[in-house]
């Protein structure tokens, strides 16, 4: 298989690390981070006049017929700078549930929007009691007319305070637990009956909390046959996920791997000592590593085959949380007590490293789950 990049998609990941090199430092991002939205304004239209946010959609459909390879440039760029915006929830989750999962109507109205950064989306599929299933929906669906009306709470939705249209899991019949009777519906942000409540997270994103009280939406796909559609939203996050990742882990090394030249003790630089050599190695191998997987990951995105992708993301996600705790507990410890400061950079990436973990499951559960089908390689 030929991992090469070829000349169009090198000259975007050149052009996207030029741009975020030049205009997102961490002093930047810190700005950024103090805005009303959490996010800027300005580096989103730069986003659309470079075509990132009409990539992963057909050219059928107003975008630029790009892959998970694309996806994958972007995501790894976006990493290592740490970037605040809401592309993960708008092009990557909110774009998937309408490449894989909208009529051809809904596609013709939204999707130029998305590809020219007028709409943002996010997805809502977290609830209280959910943990990480995501057939574990309490929120419900009664049919109304043409329409459906929800009524429930999400939380930890992505970006949920600032999106445009939030797509929303909920139960038109079946139980609690029941895989069957899951539904996706689209809900305007401004619906009456749904409030949101805004937050920072732990690594400067914004999270909302959605209550909704008889919120008038329309479905995605089939209303009681959702979740099928849902996995693979979730599998297309997983891999951006792990591209992201691999960005964050390379800076968490090649910071630190600056700051052992450079920081002296008894009159040497720090990286002069053996064990903190071998602790250098171990954070470029558990990186390579997981690098790896993430490619593995993306290649799979793409598949039809639900079984295998799903066991090929189960396996990146298990292997990238687990490298990246690694690299990022190494880092902090090379660092010392400056590498725990606000003021400094690698608290911040390992904060965002330990978030990834976190979101679409983190790496105990993907794990278990993979031995519970028997591996990433049938016996």
């Amino acid at each position: 298989m030929d991992f090469d990049l070829t000349e169009e998609q090198s000259i975007l990941k050149d052009s996207l690390n030029r741009l975020l090199a030049d205009t997102y430092g961490f002093e930047q991002r810190r700005k950024h981070m103090g805005s009303p939205e959490g996010w800027s304004g300005e580096m989103w239209g730069r986003y659309g006049e470079m075509g990132l946010m009409a990539l992963p959609f057909s050219e059928a459909d107003g975008g630029l017929g790009g892959s998970s390879v694309e996806t994958m440039i972007v995501m790894e760029a976006m990493g290592r700078a740490l970037v605040l915006e809401p592309y993960f929830s708008t092009v990557v989750l909110g774009g998937s549930m309408l490449r894989f999962g909208a009529s051809e109507d809904q596609r013709a109205e939204y999707i130029p929007q998305v590809a020219e950064g007028a709409l943002k989306l996010a997805l809502a599929y977290t609830e209280r009691n959910s943990r990480y299933e995501l057939h574990n929906v309490e929120t419900v669906a009664q049919k109304d007319g043409d329409g459906w009306v929800l009524t429930g709470a999400k939380s930890v939705v992505l970006d949920g305070d600032s999106a445009d249209w939030i797509f929303v899991t909920a139960r038109s019949a079946g139980g609690t637990r029941d895989a069957d009777g899951i539904g996706i519906f689209m809900v305007d942000a401004k619906a009456d009956g749904l409030s949101r409540r805004g937050y920072v997270m732990q690594d400067g994103r914004r999270g909302a909390e959605l209550r909704l009280d008889k919120v008038r939406a329309a479905a995605i796909g089939e209303p009681e046959n959702g979740l099928p559609l849902l996995c693979r939203v979730v599998d297309a996050g997983i891999a951006a996920l792990c591209a992201e990742a691999i960005g964050t882990m390379d800076v968490m090394r090649e910071l630190t791997v600056d700051y052992l030249k450079t920081r002296k003790q008894f009159g040497v630089p720090i990286g002069a000592f053996q064990v903190l050599q071998h602790a250098a190695v171990d954070m470029f191998v558990a990186t390579e590593q997981a690098r790896s997987l993430a490619i593995y990951a993306t290649m799979m995105a793409d598949s039809e085959d639900a079984a295998e992708r799903g066991r090929a993301m189960h396996a990146a996600k298990a292997e990238i949380g687990r490298a990246g705790k690694l690299v990022g507990e190494n880092a902090i410890q090379l660092h010392g007590g400056v590498g725990m400061t606000m003021e400094y950079a690698i608290g911040h990436y390992f904060k965002r490293m330990s978030m990834i973990d976190i979101a679409l499951g983190d790496h105990e559960h993907h794990l278990r789950t993979l031995a519970e089908k028997g591996g990433l390689v049938d016996a």
